[in-house]
């Protein structure tokens, strides 16, 4: 059975997370006992925009974890922020408070994030071209000693895939 809402979604049309966002609404509506969340879950997203108003350069990796009787927590991605935040508590509270939410108190739970692994980039060096004849010309010039031996085939291996690489 379907019930209607007056749920809407954000009004960032066109971005992932309005997408993401009207996804969730619409699963919620769709179902009968998932749709008793669709009040709690329009109050969080109203007061992670309001804490997003009010202290918009720290709540870029902040969220709103949960808000009971009276008491609102915090998540803080690292222990920097979470003392930065700490002193703007006030602050936040205060303008809360101003804007109709009863928020006697406002606790922080440190919950660090996963690195994702494709944001890593891997920096791959590219020898210039004078570079790679001048290392050419070291490995030519070494004496054929056993002492040279490692040196001159790490020099060679290191121009065999700067090569390749080219």
């Amino acid at each position: 059975m379907m019930r209607s809402s007056s749920f809407q979604s954000s009004p960032r049309r066109g971005t992932r997370s309005a997408q993401t966002t009207k996804g969730a609404a619409d699963f919620l509506r769709a179902h009968d006992k998932m749709s008793a969340l669709l009040p709690a879950v329009t109050r969080m997203a109203a007061l992670q925009k309001d804490c997003s108003t009010i202290l918009p350069a720290v709540f870029d990796t902040c969220s709103v974890l949960k808000f009971e009787a009276d008491q609102l927590v915090l998540t803080v991605p690292n222990a920097a922020l979470s003392a930065k935040l700490k002193q703007q508590l006030p602050k936040l509270q205060d303008n809360l408070v101003q804007r109709g939410w009863q928020v006697n108190a406002i606790r922080l739970k440190l919950q660090p994030r996963k690195i994702d692994e494709k944001s890593r980039k891997i920096k791959q060096l590219v020898l210039p071209s004078q570079a790679i004849s001048s290392f050419d010309a070291l490995s030519s010039s070494l004496e054929n000693s056993p002492q040279n031996e490692p040196l001159k085939a790490a020099i060679n291996a290191m121009l065999r895939h700067h090569r390749q690489a080219r």
